[in-house]
């Protein structure tokens, strides 16, 4: 099984810290974000694993080599020095796939999830299954609605998307090279059915500001 980890935003909110380290690079409890997940991969099974880079991309090839010693391979999309945004760089890094179904995890966040629950393939017509979170209090609103295991972009009560996911490479064929945002892509097919997914509720935090990340350095300390 393949495996996306983005990696290749600047992490503006993250600054001063991000001034001289990709954001998935900042250590929790001693361990870089991005490790959590090459471990958690690994156990899944996963072999192959893609990264896409952009800012300071060179420490992430620098700090993660080729994965050897998670037991697994590591493929890196270089973005150059714009991002792609998701929808653009998972675009990109599609030949480095494989062929069906691979799983995407954002590489700033950081969740008690366990990757084992997320379903080995997808349903016939369905093009990806996202994990949804209750919302945190940055997305209060929500992103997505869930009802009889189908998102949709209404609902009584929405969800925050958490940035793991597995998708069907469908869902990209065919895009024009170049930035593109994901969410118009899910959008549409979630109008047709075809996006279906499960909602977490463990321990999930958006790494996005110094103060969250400090804040799940505590938590996880005590």
């Amino acid at each position: 099984m393949y495996a996306m980890i983005l990696a290749a935003g600047r992490g503006e909110r993250m600054r001063p810290l991000t001034d001289t380290l990709p954001k998935p690079l900042l250590t929790v409890l001693g361990k870089p974000l991005i490790v959590y997940h090459l471990e958690k991969l690994q156990g899944l099974g996963v072999t192959n694993v893609v990264i896409n880079q952009a800012w300071l991309g060179e420490k992430l090839q620098q700090t993660l080599g080729d994965g050897e010693q998670w037991g697994l391979t590591i493929h890196y999309s270089n973005e150059s020095d714009q991002a792609l945004e998701t929808a653009g760089g998972i675009n990109k890094a599609l030949p480095l796939l494989g062929a069906g179904c691979f799983i995407v995890v954002n590489g700033d966040v950081w969740t008690d999830y366990d990757f084992l629950t997320l379903p080995k393939a997808l349903s016939k017509g369905q093009l990806a299954h996202l994990v949804l979170v209750e919302n945190p209090e940055h997305n209060l609103s929500g992103d997505f609605a869930i009802a009889n295991g189908l998102l949709a972009q209404r609902g009584n009560e929405k969800y925050t998307f958490s940035g793991i996911g597995l998708y069907h490479r469908d869902l990209f064929e065919g895009l024009a090279s170049g930035p593109l945002p994901l969410a118009p892509l899910l959008r549409a097919a979630m109008d047709d059915n075809q996006i279906a997914g499960e909602v977490y509720r463990g321990r999930w935090t958006d790494v996005g500001t110094p103060q969250r990340l400090a804040q799940l350095e505590q938590e996880l300390s005590a």
